[in-house]
């Protein structure tokens, strides 16, 4: 099956380009997230990383172990409250 080649207006392509520098990809992987997500998500997605990649930089984020550590705690004392309640 031929496909079409894919026509963008110059302001599309240029938008494009710079999710595309922002996120650090080329203009083809960021296409693919476009067309799938729509520019505005997208847009968004990166903002998104952009800002954890910051907090990771500034050294705030929480290691893997402890995040897991407080997930569970929060879920056994959620399950520990609705057994009570039963």
């Amino acid at each position: 099956m031929a496909t079409a080649p894919l026509m963008l207006d110059a302001a599309s392509s240029r938008r494009i380009a710079r999710l595309a520098r922002k996120a650090g990809c080329t203009i083809e992987e960021m296409l693919q997230f476009v067309l799938r997500d729509g520019f505005d998500v997208t847009a968004e997605d990166v903002r998104e990383a952009a800002l954890a990649n910051a907090e990771l930089d500034a050294g705030r984020a929480i290691p893997h172990d402890e995040a897991t550590r407080r997930a569970r705690a929060m879920v056994e004392r959620h399950a520990g409250k609705h057994k009570k309640a039963a």
